[in-house]
């Protein structure tokens, strides 16, 4: 008996999709012809594909989070402002910006859940209250900055023999993916992925859905908390360093195969999303494409990938025998 990797469905397209896009950049850019090329890519990907991760939770259970940039932003600058270059403060911040992080997925969650508004309109309002309160906070201008320490998860890294410098982001992501990974494999990732597809089904079998929603928000929000910290070691403090992300992190979840609605996905494939994301970016780059470009690429993409998942949908239905329906009398 042979054992043989298993991929979820949609998995196996963003792969090939990535793998195309690894070989390109090795043939556009010098850089890439060493390892130290690709680790400089996961590095640069590391905070959106841990972003990517955590908007898979909550889309796979049914939901949106549009929340995560603006959150992203509001931990850049609160750790700035507290931490203000003093190694000593760097500990307790980080533990602040992580509580601070579950914090906002809990609020989330539970005014989704509770008070039954849809994800999208919680998380949007949400995005407009984080905007406004930094936008209070600093007049547009962030104060403060960050200690070394703080930005070694971002920038730094360790020596490994043939490969170069490791950078510890890339550590961090290889964590949080097993982690996501293992937790998608237990009960409670398959109760979620199930609440996605068929929330009745799952209330009737005892599960709690709302306690499962609030976990993917939960879950959202801590894994945004965490991007935040990387992003801030290579991109220093700025008002805009998590505009635009939310989208972005949508875009890598889509290009990932998982199905808006809930229901189908996988971890691996929003991780490998995020990544052809960045790769995509950076090969646009190198051949000289413009910048401003990027949204319009990810408008696309979704688009592209909602209308083959509907059409893929649809033929699944067309194809699928019927079954007989009751006989009566």
């Amino acid at each position: 008996m042979t054992w043989r990797p298993r991929l979820a469905d949609g998995t196996a397209p963003v792969l090939v999709v990535l793998g195309a896009l690894l070989v390109a950049l090795a043939f556009t850019g010098p850089a890439y012809a060493e390892p130290a090329g690709y680790l400089a890519l996961l590095k640069r990907a590391a905070p959106l594909v841990v972003l990517a991760i955590g908007q898979y939770f909550v889309v796979v259970s049914g939901g949106f989070d549009l929340s995560v940039g603006s959150l992203v932003t509001a931990e850049v600058v609160i750790a700035a402002r507290l931490i203000d270059g003093d190694d000593a403060n760097t500990a307790w911040v980080i533990a602040l910006v992580l509580g601070f992080g579950v914090l906002v997925g809990l609020v989330n969650g539970l005014v989704t859940t509770k008070l039954l508004v849809p994800s999208f309109i919680v998380t949007l309002g949400m995005l407009l209250v984080l905007d406004g309160a930094v936008f209070l906070w600093t007049g547009g201008s962030p104060r403060g900055a960050l200690s070394p320490s703080f930005r070694a998860f971002g920038r730094g890294g360790f020596d490994v023999p043939v490969l170069g410098q490791v950078p510890w982001s890339v550590v961090i992501l290889l964590v949080v993916s097993v982690a996501a990974v293992l937790l998608m494999r237990s009960g409670t990732g398959r109760m979620l992925s199930a609440v996605g597809d068929n929330e009745r089904a799952v209330r009737l079998a005892g599960g709690r859905v709302d306690r499962l929603r609030v976990l993917a928000f939960v879950l959202s929000g801590l894994l945004a908390a965490l991007a935040a910290i990387l992003l801030a070691g290579f991109a220093g403090v700025s008002a805009q360093v998590g505009t635009g992300l939310e989208f972005r992190a949508i875009t890598a979840v889509v290009l990932g195969g998982v199905l808006l609605g809930g229901g189908r996905g996988s971890v691996v494939a929003a991780a490998a999303g995020a990544l052809s994301l960045e790769a995509l970016f950076s090969l646009l780059n190198l051949l000289g494409v413009a910048g401003a470009l990027e949204s319009a690429v990810q408008g696309l993409i979704i688009i592209a990938a909602v209308a083959y998942a509907a059409r893929g949908t649809g033929s699944w239905r067309r194809l699928r025998p019927r079954r007989p329906g009751p006989v009566t009398s």
